[in-house]
């Protein structure tokens, strides 16, 4: 019997005991990708009174039922510039985009249907009631619920609250992740290695999903293989307030992998450390007190892999988001696969369309080292564990990695 933990139980446990972080106010300019604690009502009525939509003319529909009519001109009406008289009978107001239809007035007419005289109009087309005017809460009203609970925020849910008169948006505290690179032969991009030495990336992409995820990012850098210097950084993660610790390498039980021991040390609750998963099988998790953690293998691929699998949906489920799930795709193999082993295959795929759907086509070098790949690939194709050998054009489950 296979020691492995299935990946869909490792994703149980890792969900098991998260829970959305609190409510906090921010204000509106920095509640992008948040996700609000409660329905959002209107605080006040969009548009709120009756304006005009073009530049032009604010008249009574009885005076220009018929063309052309001549209008004398009493007055006029800016955006953010009421007039404070009523058009009354054989009477008009010069009125802009934007301007508060005055009392008596009920129609607007274009300035193009117009000549003028002095303080006199002559309207040149005949117009109806209601023609060029935004009627008041045309667009909301008071008290209307706008935006629902649990709604992560868009750049137009902002411009949207804004216009409800919101200053600041009640929303759930965004997670706050720590990522930690692990191992000796690790050096910054710009570096000139030395023998035995590569160019640490892991962090980069890791970094730059945990911003995607509207999640705040801690980059506590790169440590070498000593438990000493693992364990001041873990508390250095624990010291500023992160919810999850990421680290990559050195998470499995060879005599160079130090996180767990350095973990240990701070006291983890392990919860697991293999998975049936390729690439990842050495991915472990547990917990140091409110911190969750998260170790990923350091092999770029396994790493950032895992990461979508697990770190994500972990984001999500502390932002307090509906759409925990990674959503899955149906689409049909580009090339013949052979039968699967123990564990679950994730292999990296482009994607092309095809007569029936999506066509998924894994890409010929799937080593957990190689990013180019990584880069070229539009997905990872799910195998399923033990799954019997697939001829092309056979159905097949695909994670699309634009998230």
């Amino acid at each position: 019997m296979s020691l492995l933990l299935s990946v869909e139980e490792a994703l149980r446990r890792v969900l098991a005991e998260a829970r959305p972080l609190p409510a906090v106010a921010v204000p509106l300019n920095e509640a992008l990708s948040c996700v609000l604690t409660d329905d959002l009502t209107a605080l006040r009525t969009q548009p709120p009174a009756a304006n005009s939509a073009m530049d032009g003319y604010a008249v009574r529909a009885a005076d220009v039922a018929r063309a052309p009519a001549t209008l004398t001109v009493i007055g006029e009406v800016a955006a953010g510039h009421p007039f404070d008289g009523k058009v009354g009978a054989g009477e008009t107001a010069r009125i802009f985009t934007g301007g508060v239809m005055p009392a008596g007035s009920d129609t607007v007419v274009i300035q193009e249907h117009t000549t003028r005289d002095g303080d006199k109009v002559t309207v040149q087309k005949p117009s109806g009631a209601g023609r060029h005017v935004r009627e008041a809460g045309i667009d909301f009203s008071q008290g209307d619920v706008l935006l629902a609970k649990g709604r992560r925020l868009t750049d137009r849910d902002l411009m949207l609250g804004a216009a409800m008169n919101y200053p600041t948006l009640t929303v759930h505290r965004r997670p706050k992740v720590a990522i930690l690179g692990t191992g000796d032969e690790l050096v910054p991009p710009g570096s000139t290695p030395k023998p035995g030495q590569i160019v640490y990336s892991n962090g980069f992409a890791l970094l730059a999903l945990v911003r995607n995820e509207g999640a705040e990012p801690i980059d506590l850098g790169v440590v070498g293989d000593s438990v000493e210097t693992t364990v001041a950084a873990i508390r250095k993660a624990r010291d500023a307030g992160a919810d999850i610790l990421v680290t990559t390498g050195g998470a499995s039980v060879g005599d160079h992998d130090l996180v767990q021991k350095a973990l240990a040390a701070e006291g983890l609750n392990l919860s697991f450390w293999r998975i049936a998963l390729r690439p990842g099988r050495p991915t472990m998790h547990g917990r140091l007190g409110a911190m969750q953690v998260l170790g990923l293998p350091g092999n770029p691929v396994s790493s950032y892999v895992c990461a979508f699998l697990f770190l994500v949906p972990l984001i999500r489920t502390l932002a307090g988001r509906q759409d925990i799930a990674l959503a899955t795709s149906e689409a049909r193999l580009g090339r013949d696969m052979p039968e699967n082993d123990e564990r679950q295959d994730y292999l990296r795929a482009t994607l092309a369309g095809g007569p029936d759907g999506l066509i998924a086509t894994p890409l010929p070098a799937q080593d957990s080292s190689l990013m180019a790949p990584l880069a070229k690939a539009d997905c990872l194709l799910i195998r399923a564990p033990h799954a019997p050998a697939a001829a092309a054009g056979s159905h097949c489950v695909i994670l699309k990695l634009a998230l």
